[in-house]
This record gives structure tokens, C-alpha cells and sequence, in this order.
């Protein structure tokens, strides 16, 4: 075993300890009370570097031992020539013997014995490669896997260089063929108003932009296919470096205007990660449909195990005024209704008066316009929308309207129908085991898409384009039945469409003023709904209180609470809404707590797209109006939490100012 000087530097510190010594002997002639203190650190200082030096010659001596106890001179020679490199280790992982190739691959030709191991493995540990089953390392532009094992004495490591086959592997993945769907959102929009030379144009330019993106940026090809769509194929590098940039192309779309000053949007579904071409297709095909459920504007990439990742979605999103496909969801829907015993309609938790209104105005159109028998499924103890509910209490028409959940699971049958209203996540509606339990499921809702939407519906009426889940249901029943309104069926759908817009405020298009036309009509009473909103004088207290508790940060509103009381949901909401009405808001927070939650309510008035804000606590929503749900936590948490999301995020859902 080659030898060498391991303590080639305690001299030094001998040496360090003797001038600290002469200095204190010069200092007591001077001084006697200083030299008596210089020469008591002296003294330490020597005692120091004595104990250090004798406990690390017994180290180093123990090291050694073992080294002889299991490396004889036949196995040192063996291991000499042994191709791969190769690390003797004592017990607390210092390097005792090394042989040819790890000296000429790990360090100078020093051996490194009485080194740490750590060093030459960072950031990996020793513990961690005798743990697994070959553990991937590099030192320099080399890679290794190392392997290890336990000895009597210590271990054994031997590193595997492996540096060209995991270059093969790193550019196997980077060329891995990536296929993506495109969609130019709004060609129809921007065409229905232009002329035909100027349809020409704007679509030539998008064309063009595509074009470029994906030959010059994406080094990938682009095929126009029917309806607005072009296929990109492309590789798993380009789509890392576009990520890198944020999918820049969605702004170059943007810029390109109409005659009335409607910018052009696109929307891409990617799919990542799978195995074949085909597979890659299909997901982004899904991607897309995921991406355009959420309004639009912004690329969807779906990973191999299924989750998303989402960038843009800035937009608020163009109104869709064909009714065509409204008309024949109303065909389907009433099929579907006349061929079961029993329809139950239920909303989200917590359920709010467009939850409740567009439950209400779907059970008429079953019960009284198509003569099945339905139920709304609600747990009154949860609910939001009490005054809407109170005043269809003790009329006789409405007594078996309002079941709870459990009655529901009692009433249902092989042959029942669930319609959601209001929500299409599976983990917000009223009762999962009610949605578990009836197989035939239809949902009919505005959010913009979420992950863990409801998969197995028959029917997926999904309109991210309307303000409320009212104004869809308000739409469906004249192609149902267009009597089966009565004037307190009517206003309970207009009481959620004013509630979802604001009085008419926010995500109004045209076919909301044509929906409350046609609630108008059925005699829906605009003075009624009113007072369905009018506030306790301990509600409006607890709102003001709310209020002026905000402070402002980058333009956001921010209220954290740790009050708790009987209208929090109900106060926190409306707090949120009049806090846009300071100057400067761009976006309100409102945190509070209820039970062993913690809860947001966050608006803006459209600039800022606090749906991607929520997301990143596990909620969701609209573009202007989300929230979430935080459990084991406290406002005080959530609060820096979201100070750390606008930090980094505030920018990237912030709409740029045109």
C-alpha cells in the first residue's frame, strides 16, 4: 500500500501554538495582567491543536487497520488492475485505499486516502448510494453510476463510466417527437364582422406566425388542417426552450388586430412524453380540448402521467353567439331525461344562488316541461343561497323539490339521472357519493376546465364563454319547454346571473342580456332579487370590518382574517367585490378561515387572471372570480403564501396593457 504524509501539517498549528507562546511571555513583561490573559489562550490553543492532532492520528490509524484487515496485497494488486474505478471506505466513509483508474479519474494521482468520500460524490451521499441500486453521479463532464457495498469494516464503492450512454439517452429525450394541436380561437369571431379580403388577411397573418414559430423556433414542421387548426410536430427540446420563453408566440398572435380592434388569440394542446407519434396526438388533442375549456388564449402541455401544465390564458375570451349547439344539447338532455325514473340536480358546495338558481330552473324544465319526476339535491347547513330556498318553503307545488343527499342516495335507482349544474369538478359537488353512486351523469357549466373534472358524463355542456351556470340552463329550456317557467322559477335563474356578473358588471356578452330577455318574459321579478341581496346589518358590519382591514401589495388588495362568524363566506365575497372599487386594485384577496379550512376569495376586473393565481393552491374558476381551500393551515400561512405566488406569478397573469 502506497505510502504518504498525512500529517504533513500538523507543524504548522505546533508552530502557531509556540509563537502564541513567546507572545504571551513578551506580553508579561510588558503587562502582567495581559500576558496572563494571552498566555492562558495560548495554553488553550496548544491544548486544542494537541487533542485535534491525537484524534486524528487515532482515526487515521483505525482507517488504516481496517484497510490491512481486508485489502491483502494479492486483493490490492487484483484491484490495481481492475478496469473500473474503485474506493475502500472506513466506517464513517474516509477513503483508506483507491486504486489506478479512480486516482486517474477522481482526483490529481494523490490516492485521496484519509479523504472523505463526500467530497468527490456531492450531492449525493454515501448512505444514499449503498441504499439504491446504483446511483447516478458526476465529476467534471464525466458521469458515473455508482454502486456500493457494506463490509465488515466500512464499504466498498465502484463508479460505472457511463458518460456516452446517457448522452445517447439525454438526446434520445430531447428528439423525442412531440406532436401539438393548434386552434385560432376566434377566426369566426373576427370574421363575422369583416369584410372577405380582411378575413384574408388576419388569417394569412396568423399563418404566418405559426409558420415561423414553428420553423425557425421549433425547427418542426406545420400542417393546416380543417376548421382553424394546424398540426406542429416538433421535439422534446424545442418544447423545453419554448417553456423557457413562455410560449412567446401566444403575444405575437395577440398583436394581430381587426377592423373592430378584436385581437387574434390560438390555443395549443401539447402532448409530452409519450411513446409513439400517435399517442403524442392524441394527447394534445386532449391538451387542446383542456385549453379551450379554460377559455382560450393559452397552451396546454399534457405530461405521460396524465397531470397539465398550463401558460397564457390572459384573454378574457370571446362570446360564442351560435346557438345551434345549445339546441341539440336540449335535444340530447331531454332523451336522456325521458328515458329515466327520476332526475336528481345538484350544484357545487357551498352552493351559491347561481348553484341553486340554475338547479331550480333545470328541475322545471324536467318536472313540468318534460313530466319526469326530479329532485334538487342540497345540504341546506352549507349553503349560501337560504333566501333564495326560503322563499319556495311551504308552497305545496315545491314541497318535494329540496332533498338532502342522503334522501337522494335513498331515492336513487338503476335507472337515475344526476345533472351537475354550476361546477364540472368532481371534488366541489354537493355530495361525491351521490355523484359516485348514479352512473348517468350530465354536467352543465362555465368554469374554465380544472384538472379533476367529472370524466364519465354522457353529457359535458361546458360553455367557459357564459357569465353563469343560470344563463346556460336559461338558454337550454326554451329548446326544452318554453312555458314551464313561472315568474319564482325565473327569478331564481336571474338571481344567479346577477350574482355571477355583478348586476350585469362583469362577463356580460350579448346572450346573457338575451337570456334575462327571456327570464323577463317568463316574469322574473328584477325588484325581488334585489332583496334577496340585501345584507343583515351584522353582514354588512362584518363586510366593513373586512374592508378595512386591506392593505395593498402590487396592486393587489389583501385581507387576512381570523375572525369567524356565522356570514364569513357571505361577507368575505362582497368584501372581495368592493374592494376593486379602490383606486389602483387591480385584484382582491380576502383569506379567512372557516372551521378547519382555510379559504380565498379573490376577484379582479379582468386584467389579472386570478384563476392561475388560485391554482397554485389547489382551487380554481374564472378569469375574475376564483377561490380555494387550504387545509391544515392559518390565514397567517396562506397570507405569505400568496405573497410568494405574486411574487412570482403576478406578471406572468397579468394581461399586457394594449
Amino acid at each position: 500500500m502506497r505510502k504518504r504524509r498525512i500529517w504533513s501539517t500538523s507543524p504548522i498549528f505546533y508552530g502557531m501554538a509556540a509563537v502564541m507562546l513567546a507572545m504571551a511571555v513578551f506580553a508579561w513583561t510588558q503587562n502582567a495582567v495581559a500576558g496572563m490573559i494571552e498566555l492562558t489562550l495560548a495554553i488553550l490553543a496548544c491544548a486544542a491543536v494537541l487533542l485535534t492532532d491525537l484524534y486524528y492520528r487515532a482515526h487515521i490509524y483505525t482507517a488504516l487497520r481496517a484497510a490491512r484487515k481486508v485489502l491483502t496485497a494479492e486483493t490490492q494488486g487484483d484491484l490495481d488492475n481492475f478496469v473500473l474505478p474503485v474506493a475502500i471506505l472506513g466506517d464513517e466513509g474516509d477513503i483508506v485505499w483507491t486504486n489506478d483508474p479512480f486516482r486517474s479519474l477522481f482526483t490529481d494521482d494523490s490516492g485521496a486516502m484519509g479523504d472523505n468520500i463526500s467530497a468527490y460524490i456531492y450531492p449525493k451521499t454515501l448512505r444514499q448510494i449503498l441504499s439504491e441500486d446504483g446511483t447516478a453521479i458526476s465529476r467534471g463532464e464525466k458521469e458515473f453510476t455508482a454502486y456500493g457495498l457494506r463490509t465488515e469494516k466500512g464499504s466498498v464503492l465502484y463508479f460505472v463510466d457511463d458518460t456516452y450512454y446517457k448522452q445517447i439517452q439525454r438526446e434520445h429525450r430531447e428528439k423525442h417527437t412531440v406532436v401539438a394541436v393548434i386552434s385560432f380561437d376566434n377566426r369566426e369571431e373576427m370574421a363575422r364582422d369583416s369584410t372577405g379580403g380582411e378575413d384574408s388577411r388576419i388569417t394569412s397573418e396568423v399563418e404566418a406566425v405559426l409558420r415561423k414559430w414553428a420553423v425557425e423556433d421549433m425547427e418542426g414542421f406545420l400542417r393546416r388542417m380543417t376548421n382553424g387548426r394546424y398540426l406542429l410536430v416538433t421535439d422534446d427540446q424545442h418544447i423545453e426552450a419554448a417553456k423557457a420563453k413562455r410560449f412567446n408566440v401566444l403575444d405575437r398572435v395577440r398583436e394581430i388586430k381587426g377592423e373592430n380592434n378584436m385581437a387574434a388569440t390560438i390555443s395549443v394542446g401539447i402532448g409530452r412524453g409519450s411513446l409513439t407519434a400517435a399517442e403524442s396526438e392524441r394527447h394534445a388533442r386532449q391538451a387542446l380540448d383542456m385549453a379551450l375549456g379554460r377559455g382560450g388564449d393559452q397552451v396546454a402541455v399534457r405530461r405521460q402521467d396524465g397531470t397539465y401544465e398550463f401558460f397564457g390564458g390572459l384573454s378574457k375570451g370571446v362570446e360564442k353567439r351560435d346557438t345551434v349547439r345549445t339546441r341539440v344539447i336540449a335535444a340530447t338532455l331531454s332523451d336522456h331525461i325521458k328515458s329515466s325514473d327520476r332526475v336528481f340536480i345538484m350544484g357545487h358546495t357551498n352552493s351559491d344562488f347561481d348553484s341553486v338558481g340554475a338547479a331550480i330552473g333545470m328541475w322545471a324544465a324536467v318536472t313540468k316541461g318534460l313530466g319526469c319526476p326530479a329532485n334538487v339535491v342540497v345540504d341546506r347547513s352549507r349553503s349560501l343561497a337560504v333566501p333564495l330556498l326560503n322563499t319556495f318553503d311551504h308552497l305545496p307545488e315545491y314541497e318535494d323539490m329540496c332533498i338532502t343527499p342522503q334522501e337522494a342516495m335513498n331515492r336513487k335507482t338503476e335507472r337515475s339521472l344526476l345533472i351537475v349544474v354550476d361546477t364540472h369538478a368532481a371534488n366541489i359537488v354537493e355530495s361525491g357519493e351521490v355523484l359516485r353512486a348514479i352512473p348517468r351523469v350530465v354536467v352543465v357549466d362555465h368554469h374554465r376546465m380544472v384538472v379533476s373534472y367529472i370524466r364519465n358524463a354522457i353529457i359535458f355542456y361546458h360553455e367557459p364563454y357564459a357569465s353563469s351556470a343560470s344563463e346556460m340552463v336559461s338558454e337550454l329550456i326554451p329548446y326544452i319547454h318554453p312555458e314551464c317557467l313561472n315568474k319564482r322559477e325565473a327569478s331564481a335563474l336571474l338571481a344567479g346571473i346577477m350574482l355571477d356578473t355583478k348586476n350585469f358588471v362583469l362577463k356580460t356578452g350579448v346572450r346573457t342580456f338575451e337570456a334575462s330577455a327571456f327570464l323577463k318574459r317568463r316574469g322574473a321579478d328584477s325588484v325581488e332579487v334585489k332583496k334577496l341581496f340585501a345584507d343583515s346589518l351584522d353582514t354588512y358590519k362584518e363586510r366593513s370590518q373586512l374592508v378595512a382591514g386591506a392593505e395593498v401589495y402590487k396592486g393587489c388588495a389583501i385581507v387576512s382574517s381570523n375572525w369567524e362568524f356565522p356570514n364569513i363566506r357571505i361577507a368575505a365575497a362582497q368584501a372581495a367585490d368592493e374592494l376593486l372599487s379602490i383606486q389602483g386594485v387591480r385584484a382582491s384577496f380576502v383569506i379567512f378561515r372557516t372551521g378547519s379550512e382555510v379559504n380565498i376569495s379573490a376577484r379582479s376586473l379582468g386584467d389579472v387572471n386570478v384563476q392561475i393565481l388560485m391554482e397554485e393552491f389547489a382551487g380554481g374558476g374564472h378569469l375574475n372570480m376564483a377561490g380555494a381551500q387550504i387545509k391544515n393551515s392559518t390565514p397567517s400561512d396562506v397570507r405569505r403564501s400568496l405573497i410568494r405566488v405574486l411574487d412570482n406569478l403576478l406578471s406572468q397573469a397579468t394581461h399586457p396593457e394594449e
